[in-house]
């Protein structure tokens, strides 16, 4: 595939993730890591830029929801530290897991969510 195309296909699905992570939460980084992964990166390398992708877009998603109204910030701070506690964990625990057992996780966790959203 020819840069240009390359490059035009990118930047349609950076708005993807986005519209995904503004409207879901965080369900931008199930399209990331496979976008990422079709780009040529590796799989733990395409895992951490999937978090260096989303992180500004919930940024800038949590400042939309707080102007809008949509919820208080103390409804989310119990979650902020062990949340970051569990980042930083799993953070040091990727480079320790081989790539296949990686795609493997990571499938059965989208497996997961998409069972819970067709059940609840």
């Amino acid at each position: 595939m020819d840069r240009k195309k390359q490059n035009i296909l990118s930047a349609l699905g950076g708005a993807l993730v986005g519209i995904l992570n503004g409207m879901l939460g965080a369900g931008g980084g199930m399209l990331v890591v496979p976008m990422l992964k079709k780009l040529g990166l590796e799989q733990t390398k395409s895992h951490a830029t999937a978090v260096a992708v989303i992180f500004p877009l919930s940024i800038l998603s949590t400042a939309a929801y707080l102007l809008l109204g949509r919820f208080e910030l103390n409804q989310a701070a119990v979650y902020l530290l062990p949340g970051a506690a569990g980042a930083l964990f799993g953070a040091l625990l990727l480079s320790k897991i081989p790539a296949p057992w990686l795609r493997k996780i990571f499938a059965c966790f989208m497996i997961w969510a998409g069972i819970r959203m067709v059940i609840k």
